[in-house]
């Protein structure tokens, strides 16, 4: 471990040069500076265990929403990763607190509980192909809207699709029907010549096997995608008002809640417990793939919230592994059964 004065001012200087906005170095300076505050007088951040750092999760839960404390837990998470990457810290002790809060993020009892048959028969009311691909492709990789928002064609290997044949992501190579999900887009970041209005917010890069369903609502999307207006060649573009602009993370929310509120899952006023949004999408896969697979390791893999060990010991076993634990159990939305 090496020896740094202030731990805290050296990762936000790091902050820094990487772009991240004041605004957001100060957040996490709050964050970071009240962590420091509650342990002993003359504290060494680097000797930290992860019994210190959840009761110190503890006591905000008596004062803060559950929704505060799962970010601060995110900020303290992100320092120490950082902070061990690097080699300040010999170990990021909030790996183990982050993975009893994933196991927790769907035990909320207010939340609504749609089954599988149920979402079957609403992705069967969708009858747009843009809309119908969308959603088929939230609830069958987890990936959030914003993620979605960031496709480009080169992300999304499918053979003989309907689309001029173009380079792919060198992650794809000798990986057909396959989709891979960038870390690295972020708001105001140009990216593959196109500078982007949303994040993505996964922690690493993520190879998602494409199954039949999804490769059929893909192609069906493909064959009618009006020409798109950036030279990035977006997934995604809007078929409306914006013909051939690249959707935003608006766009999706309206798209989705707008068939949802069809179905009676959306209510203006409503809790984010009981309307079903994109994000209650990621929440479907999550809940119903674990359940199928009992992996914590491979589904945490396929939402990008995995540590360095879980994803390099999948990823190095990518054909053996993920993909086919991963079509084995992922559930069918467009079936007849």
């Amino acid at each position: 471990m090496s020896t740094v004065e202030d731990p805290i001012a050296y990762f936000l200087e790091d902050m820094a040069y990487h772009g991240r906005s004041q605004r957001t170095r100060d957040a996490y300076e709050r964050v970071l500076r009240r962590f420091e505050a509650s342990l002993d007088d003359d504290p060494d951040l680097g000797s930290i265990s992860h019994r210190d750092c959840l009761a110190w999760l503890s006591e905000l839960r008596g004062d803060a929403a559950e929704s505060t404390v799962a970010s601060y837990a995110s900020y303290l998470h992100r320092f120490y990763a950082y902070m061990n990457e690097v080699g300040v810290f010999d170990e990021n002790p909030m790996t183990l607190v982050m993975e009893e809060l994933d196991e927790q993020i769907t035990t909320d009892p207010n939340r609504r509980d749609i089954s599988v048959p149920e979402m079957k028969a609403f992705v069967k009311s969708v009858g747009h192909p843009l809309d119908r691909a969308l959603i088929v492709l939230l609830l069958k990789s987890g990936i959030r809207a914003g993620e979605a928002c960031n496709l480009d064609l080169r992300d999304v290997h499918i053979p003989d699709a309907p689309v001029p044949a173009g380079p792919i992501r060198p992650q794809l190579s000798g990986r057909p029907n396959s989709l891979f999900v960038s870390q690295h887009p972020q708001r105001g970041d140009k990216t593959n010549g196109e500078r982007r209005v949303t994040s993505n917010k996964r922690k690493r890069d993520t190879v998602i096997p494409i199954d039949a369903e999804l490769r059929q609502v893909l192609i069906d999307w493909l064959a009618i995608r009006p020409d798109p207006r950036s030279a990035a060649e977006p997934l995604f573009v809007s078929t409306e008002r914006n013909w051939g602009q690249r959707l935003t993370g608006n766009d999706i929310h309206h798209l989705v809640t707008s068939h949802t509120r069809d179905q009676g899952w959306y209510e203006s006023g409503a809790g984010a417990g009981e309307n079903v949004t994109p994000h209650y999408f990621r929440h479907f896969f999550t809940t119903h793939l674990r359940d199928r697979t009992g992996d914590r390791g491979i589904v945490k893999y396929l939402r990008g919230d995995v540590a360095t060990d879980v994803i390099d010991t999948y990823t190095h076993n990518w054909g053996d592994r993920v993909r086919e634990v991963y079509e084995r159990n992922i559930y069918s939305l467009l079936d007849e059964s």
